[in-house]
């Protein structure tokens, strides 16, 4: 049987990050993944340029059951330190939009990193390796894997969430933490697009394809980003944002022109020009394709001239104070995180350790914290697994 001082299962942001600090402080470590590659998170992230983390990022942009149990990781590593890492290996990188940054290059620029840091402090890596079972013992754990077993004094858990199964995401982690007593908050697909019912859709199915910057809101959030329309709902940076707050049930609003004083704009085109028809009018403003939808949804024919000011209203409050509630997500399939997941009441904020068992480890999405759309969560993933690093 292989003897190792921690073994992490899960060769993703935060398990690799955490090999390389606990390699650091001189302890045999081996991280093992069922993949056939290491970060393939990292891989397909931010269209291949991989937006590896945010200069804004703070407590207040993550979501999770105890929301100030991120604050102790997020300071002892923060932006700051893995940008610094990142330019130490001479990746050179852009600010996007939002404090987004990505690498000039690919993505894989990002995963080298942290293969040639493991390397460097001696951190081994096995993949193609399938976790079979796991056995507490008085000294550590025996974990069965496919190609043997491996005797550890410290297990840490970094196999992610469930979203992107076509990628071999599983629920590992949480039967990991069922196993050995550790609470787990229920979980769902966040960062996902919104799907609505046939009736809603219908007459949007037009616009697939067609993006708008909007303000979407839902209950006490709001975002401001881009919105697409979608052959299923909508979707883009304000929805997938809006979709980790969002319930069943819920209703999101939508403003499509944020910050423009729609009903005067109208009035002023119907002074101009009282011929033109509302939609017309309403393209100077909107994808032509939405204007149309628009006027046809509220029924609203004829020219400009012949408007009234409560049916300018009307439309004002189409373009932006539309209601609508979705009828689901499109699920794990294309959710970029999963919401939910270990019970942080049962984890050491300071070492990510389990509380009762402090050989057992929990970080990055496997744990109920969730970062926004825009880099946050491989924050996550750099802090926690930095953390653990220093303990395990």
């Amino acid at each position: 049987m292989d003897s190792v001082d921690v073994l992490i299962i899960g060769a993703g942001a935060a398990g690799m990050m955490c090999a390389i600090e606990a390699a650091r402080r001189g302890r045999r470590v081996l991280v093992i993944d069922h993949a056939r590659s290491a970060g393939e998170k990292i891989r397909i992230s931010g269209g291949g340029r991989c937006n590896f983390t945010n200069i804004h990022a703070a407590p207040k942009n993550f979501l999770s059951q105890n929301p100030h149990f991120c604050i102790s990781a997020l300071k002892r590593y923060s932006q700051h330190d893995f940008i610094a890492l990142v330019k130490s290996h001479g990746i050179s990188f852009h600010e996007k939009t939002l404090g987004q940054l990505f690498c000039d290059g690919s993505a894989t620029q990002i995963i080298q990193l942290l293969l040639d840091e493991m390397k460097r402090h001696g951190a081994a890596l096995r993949l193609n390796t399938r976790v079979e079972k796991i056995d507490k013992t008085a000294d550590g754990f025996d974990v069965a894997l496919e190609t043997g077993s491996v005797r550890c004094a410290s297990l840490v858990v970094a196999c992610g969430g469930k979203s992107i199964p076509k990628m071999g995401a599983t629920g590992l982690g949480y039967d990991i933490a069922a196993q050995f007593g550790v609470r787990l908050v229920e979980t769902r697909p966040a960062l996902v697009p919104l799907t609505f019912e046939p009736n809603t859709l219908e007459p949007l199915k037009p616009l697939s394809g067609i993006a708008v910057d909007a303000v979407v809101s839902c209950r006490k959030t709001q975002f401001e980003e881009a919105m697409l329309f979608t052959h299923r709902g909508i979707s883009g940076p304000s929805i997938l944002q809006i979709s980790s707050y969002w319930r069943e049930g819920d209703e999101i609003g939508i403003a499509m022109l944020p910050g423009a004083d729609l009903f005067a704009a109208l009035r002023s085109a119907r002074a101009e020009n009282g011929k033109q028809a509302l939609q017309t009018a309403l393209a100077a403003l909107l994808p032509k394709k939405l204007a149309q939808m628009i006027a046809e949804q509220l029924g609203i024919s004829g020219n400009m001239a012949d408007l009234p000011d409560r049916e300018l209203r009307r439309v004002e409050a189409a373009v932006n104070d539309w209601r609508v509630k979705p009828a689901g997500s499109e699920g794990y399939r294309t959710a970029e995180v999963t919401l939910g997941g270990v019970d942080t009441r049962d984890l050491d904020s300071k070492t990510m350790a389990v509380k009762a068992m402090p050989d057992l480890y929990f970080i990055g999405e496997v744990v109920d914290v969730t970062g926004w759309l825009g880099g946050y969560n491989f924050q996550w993933a750099w802090s926690s697994g930095w953390c653990a690093g220093q303990s395990a």
